[in-house]
């Protein structure tokens, strides 16, 4: 599964797009995300992509998790969300 790291710098129309990409190739994507701003930027990320695709007839749904991951050795707490066609 490709994964695609998401901070709160990232631009939400730019990951949206590497977002419907991914899924049209592939189907399904995950992405990433560490704090709040990162969450929101993914978030918009995502309803966005779901515009560029529902033309097509594609329908995004979004499953979140927690994962665990190290930044600098040192154990983190990200939030995950699975990004898949209905």
């Amino acid at each position: 599964m490709e994964t695609l790291k998401v901070s709160a710098n990232s631009k939400p129309k730019a990951v949206a797009g590497a977002v419907a990409a991914i899924i049209r190739k592939n189907g399904y994507v995950e992405l990433q995300a560490v704090g709040a701003g990162a969450v929101n930027q993914a978030i918009k990320a995502i309803a966005i992509a779901r515009g560029f695709l529902a033309p097509n007839g594609i329908n995004l749904v979004m499953i979140p998790a927690f994962v665990e991951i190290e930044i600098n050795n040192e154990k983190r707490t990200a939030l995950k969300f699975i990004v898949e066609p209905r």
